[in-house]
C-alpha cells in the first residue's frame, strides 16, 4: 500500500494549530462571498438555444447583414372585443399597437397582419385574431430585459384592463416566453432557498443527534453556495454564464457540502472512539477522509467539466458552476472544518457512542450485506429486473423543440400562445427563414425563384411559402406577395419564408426543417429561423454527445483504478452508474414525455422532451453516483488491504459507508425534489431524475447490486496486470490505518454514529 502523502498530514497539521487563523479567514471570505454572491444573479445572462457557425446561426446572420431583419422574437396578439380584425376600428388600433411597437428600444423591424395585405398566416380563422410579429436585435439578455418594459406597456391582457375597448393585446414570441421561463426560475430559486435549508437543518439534527455537528455541516454548504455565486459573478468578466447555473449552485454546493461534511465530520468521530486525542483525530481525518473527499470531488467535477465539450454557453455555465462548486465545498469540508473541530469537536461527538461500537460485524448494514453475499443471485436479480424495467421507458424517447408549455398554465406567454395554437392555422414565428446572398438581381432570377417556392409548397408540413414572386400553397400560386418587397429582396440577396401548418407544429419541426434542406434549391441557400436553429442545436448536442460521455467514462474508469488497483470494478461502477441513470432518464420518459403523474407534478406533457436537460442531468448524475462510488470502495479497499477476505471486507466496508451514504443522498434528493414544486417543466425534469438517480443509486446499487457483484468476483475485483499494478502502488489512493495508529486500539467505529 502506498504510504500517505505528506501533503495532507500536513495541512491537518496546519489547520490544527493555526486552526483560529483559519476559521477567521474562513469567515471573512464567507462575507466576501455572500456580498459579491448576493448580486450574481444581476450579472448572470440568458441563453438563446443556438448553434454558433451552423446553418441556421449563417441564415441569421445575413438576415441581420442583407436585410436589417431576424426571425420574429416577439409577437403581440390582437384581438377585437367584437366583430373581425377587418372592421375599420379595430384594424386602426392594430396599425397604433404596430406603430407603438415600433417606437420601442431594440426593436428593429415590425410586421402586421394589417401591413402585410390581410397574410393568412397572420389572422385566426375566425378573423377575430391577427398579430404583430417584431424582431428585436441584441443578445438574449438586452432583448428579454428590454421586453419587460415592452409588454408592460403594451399588452392588456383583456378587455376590462385596457384603455380601449375595441381590442386586446397579449403578448408572446419565443423571447417572451423563455423570458418568463427565467423569471419563474429565479422565483423558484428563491423559494427553494427558502424552504431547503431549515428542512436541511432539521434533517441533520436529526443524523447527528447534535446541533452542532449539524451547525458545521450547514455552515460548509452555504459556504459553498454562496462561494461559487461569487466565482460565476467573476466569471461573468470573461465570458456568459447562465442564470440557470444559480439553481445548481444553490442545489449542488448545498449537496456536495453536506456530503463531504458528514464524511469528515463521521471519520473525525471514528477515531476519536478509536482512542486519539481531538487533534490527532483532525489530522487524521484531514489524511485519510480529505483524500477521499478530493478524489470524490474530482469525479464529479470531471464529470461537469466535460460540459466544455459542448460549444454552447448554456451547458458550459454548468461546468463553471459544477467545478466552483466542487472547489468550494472540497476546500470547506477539508480546510475550515477541520479547523473548527479542532475548536469545538468535542460538541459533535456522540454522547452515546458505546465502545462495542467498534465491532462492525454487530452493524445492521454488515448483516445485510452478508445476507445479499450469501444469495447473490437471489438478491442482485430481482433489483436488476426492477432496474432495467424502471428504465425501460426511455427506449421510446422522443426529443423535440421546447414550447410555451415549460410555462405555468396561468402564465401570460403560455396564454398568448395557446390561443394562437387553437386558432390559427400557422404560427409566424417559427417559420423557417430562407435566405440567398449574392444571387444577383432578383428579377433575374425570378423563374428559379418560383419553381423553389412551388416545390418548398409541396414539402409535407408547410403551409405557405412567401417570396417575392407571390405566395404558394400545395404547388399553386395563390396570391401576390404579401408585405413590401423589401421584406424580401435587398440588393443581390433575396428571402423565402416557409410557415408550417398546424400538424407540423403539433409534431417535431425538425422532420420538416430537414425536408427542407434536402430540397435541390437553384441558388446556394441558408435555411434559419428558430425550428432550424433548435434543429442544428440538437444535431450539435448528439454530434459530440460520445466525446463527452467518454470524457467522463475515462477520466471516472482511471479514478476508480487508482483508489482499488483493480480494472474489474471500475468496469462495474460503470455498469452500475449506467443502471441507475437509466431509472433517471426512465422517469423522465414516463413522466414528463408521457403525462403521467402530469396532474399530481402540476404540469402538461409536450409529448416530447428537450435535449440539453437530460444531458445536463446526465453530467451531474454520473459525477455523484461516483462520488458514492468512491466513498463506499475506499472503504472496502481499506478492510480488504488490512485483511484479505474479500466477503468481510465488503461487509465491513458497507457497514462504514452505507450509514453515512443513505443520510447524504436523503438530504441531497430532498434539495433536489424541492424544484418539483417549482413551475418552470426544466427545473421539475431537474428535481424528480436527480432525486431518483441518487435514491436508486444509494438504496439499491451500493446497498444490494455492489455487495451482490463483489461476491460473485471474489478476489478477482482486485486482480490487474503487472504494470497496472506497479502504477497503483505508486500512485494509488487508500484509506489504510496509520503507521501511528494507537496500540490495542480499535478503528471499526460506526460510521458517523449516524442513524441508520
Amino acid at each position: 500500500m502506498s504510504a500517505s502523502p505528506p501533503l495532507l498530514r500536513r495541512l491537518g497539521t496546519l489547520t490544527t494549530r493555526r486552526r483560529r487563523a483559519v476559521l477567521i479567514a474562513g469567515a471573512v471570505v464567507f462575507l466576501i462571498a455572500a456580498v459579491l454572491g448576493a448580486g450574481a444573479q444581476s450579472v448572470l445572462s440568458l441563453s438563446r438555444f443556438e448553434a454558433p457557425g451552423s446553418e441556421s446561426d449563417r441564415a441569421e446572420e445575413i438576415l441581420r447583414d442583407e436585410f436589417a431583419d431576424g426571425s420574429p422574437n416577439y409577437l403581440l396578439l390582437v384581438t377585437a372585443t367584437s366583430g373581425t380584425v377587418d372592421d375599420p376600428a379595430v384594424a386602426a388600433e392594430g396599425q397604433r399597437v404596430a406603430s407603438e411597437l415600433a417606437a420601442q428600444p431594440l426593436v428593429t423591424s415590425v410586421d402586421s397582419y394589417w401591413a402585410r395585405d390581410n397574410s393568412p398566416t397572420l389572422v385566426s380563422e375566425d378573423r377575430t385574431q391577427a398579430l404583430v410579429v417584431a424582431w428585436l436585435a441584441g443578445d438574449a439578455t438586452e432583448v428579454r430585459e428590454g421586453l419587460a418594459d415592452v409588454t408592460e406597456e403594451l399588452a392588456t391582457g383583456d378587455a376590462d384592463s385596457g384603455d380601449n375597448p375595441a381590442v386586446t393585446v397579449q403578448a408572446g414570441g419565443q423571447d417572451e416566453i423563455f423570458r418568463q421561463v427565467s423569471d419563474t426560475s429565479r422565483e423558484d430559486f428563491l423559494r427553494a432557498e427558502a424552504v431547503i435549508i431549515p428542512v436541511v437543518l432539521v434533517l441533520l439534527v436529526w443524523a447527528y443527534r447534535r446541533w452542532s455537528a449539524a451547525g458545521l455541516t450547514l455552515a460548509v454548504g452555504l459556504f459553498s453556495v454562496l462561494a461559487t455565486l461569487a466565482v460565476l459573478r467573476g466569471v461573468t468578466a470573461f465570458t456568459e454564464v447562465s442564470t440557470f447555473a444559480a439553481n445548481l449552485a444553490l442545489v449542488l454546493g448545498l449537496g456536495l457540502g453536506i456530503d463531504y461534511s458528514l464524511f469528515v465530520i463521521a471519520r473525525y468521530r471514528e477515531e476519536r472512539i478509536a482512542g486519539r486525542d481531538r487533534h490527532a483525530a483532525v489530522v487524521r481525518t484531514v489524511e485519510t477522509a480529505g483524500r477521499t473527499v478530493l478524489f470524490s470531488g474530482v469525479t464529479v467535477a470531471a464529470s461537469l467539466a466535460a460540459l466544455f465539450a459542448f460549444p454552447f454557453p448554456f451547458l458550459q455555465s454548468f461546468a463553471y458552476a459544477g467545478i466552483a462548486v466542487v472547489a468550494t465545498a472540497a476546500f470547506g469540508a477539508v480546510v475550515l472544518l477541520p479547523a473548527a473541530l479542532a475548536v469545538v469537536g468535542r460538541r459533535v461527538e456522540r454522547k452515546d457512542a458505546p465502545a462495542a461500537a467498534a465491532d462492525v460485524t454487530a452493524g445492521r448494514w454488515y448483516r445485510i450485506a452478508l445476507r445479499v453475499m450469501r444469495k447473490p443471485l437471489l438478491y442482485g436479480l430481482p433489483v436488476l429486473a426492477v432496474l432495467l424495467a424502471l428504465g425501460s421507458p426511455f427506449l421510446g424517447a422522443r426529443f423535440g423543440l421546447p414550447d410555451e408549455r415549460v410555462l405555468p398554465a396561468d402564465a401570460s406567454a403560455r396564454v398568448t400562445q395557446e390561443e394562437i395554437r387553437e386558432n390559427f392555422p400557422t404560427e409566424e414565428s417559427d417559420a423557417l427563414q430562407i435566405v440567398a446572398p449574392g444571387v444577383g438581381a432578383p428579377a433575374e432570377r425570378t423563374g428559379e425563384t418560383e419553381d423553389y417556392a412551388l416545390a418548398l409548397s409541396e414539402v409535407p408540413g408547410v403551409f405557405q411559402v412567401d417570396t417575392y414572386t407571390g405566395a404558394y400553397q400545395e404547388g399553386s400560386r395563390v396570391a401576390e406577395p404579401f408585405g413590401a418587397a423589401e421584406r424580401y429582396t435587398a440588393d443581390d440577396s433575396l428571402r423565402l419564408v416557409v410557415t408550417a401548418d398546424r400538424a407540423a407544429l403539433d409534431a417535431d419541426l425538425s422532420d420538416l426543417v430537414e425536408d427542407v434542406r434536402a430540397l435541390s434549391p437553384p441558388y446556394e441557400v441558408a435555411v434559419g429561423g428558430f425550428p432550424a436553429a433548435m434543429t442544428d442545436f440538437r444535431a450539435d448536442l448528439f454530434d459530440r454527445l460520445p466525446l463527452v460521455v467518454g470524457i467522463i467514462l475515462v477520466v471516472t474508469f482511471v479514478i476508480i483504478f487508482l483508489m482499488t488497483g483493480s480494472l474489474l470494478i471500475p468496469a462495474k461502477a460503470t455498469v452500475a452508474n449506467v443502471l441507475s441513470l437509466s431509472v433517471m432518464f426512465g422517469s423522465l420518459v414516463w413522466i414528463f414525455q408521457d403525462g403521467n403523474l402530469s396532474g399530481l407534478l402540476d404540469f402538461t406533457p409536450a409529448g416530447r422532451m428537450e435535449p440539453s436537460i437530460p444531458i445536463l442531468m446526465f453530467c451531474i448524475a454520473y459525477g455523484l453516483s461516483m462520488d458514492y462510488e468512491v466513498f463506499i470502495m475506499a472503504r472496502i479497499k481499506d478492510e480488504y488491504d488490512r485483511t484479505g477476505d474479500n466477503t468481510a471486507a465488503v461487509a465491513a466496508g458497507i457497514q462504514r459507508s452505507a450509514p453515512l451514504i443513505t443520510a447524504a443522498a436523503g438530504i441531497l434528493a430532498l434539495t433536489f425534489a424541492a424544484y418539483v414544486t417549482g413551475q418552470v417543466v426544466f427545473l421539475k425534469e431537474l428535481g424528480v431524475g436527480m432525486a431518483l438517480a441518487v435514491l436508486v443509486d444509494a438504496l439499491l446499487i451500493r446497498t444490494v447490486l455492489v455487495p451482490a457483484f463483489m461476491r460473485l468476483a471474489g478476489d478477482a475485483n482486485w486482480w490487474a496486470p503487472g504494470p497496472l499494478r506497479r502504477l497503483h502502488e505508486r500512485f494509488g489512493i487508500s484509506e489504510g490505518p496509520s503507521s501511528d495508529d494507537p496500540p490495542g486500539t480499535a478503528r471499526g467505529a460506526e460510521l458517523a454514529g449516524t442513524k441508520g
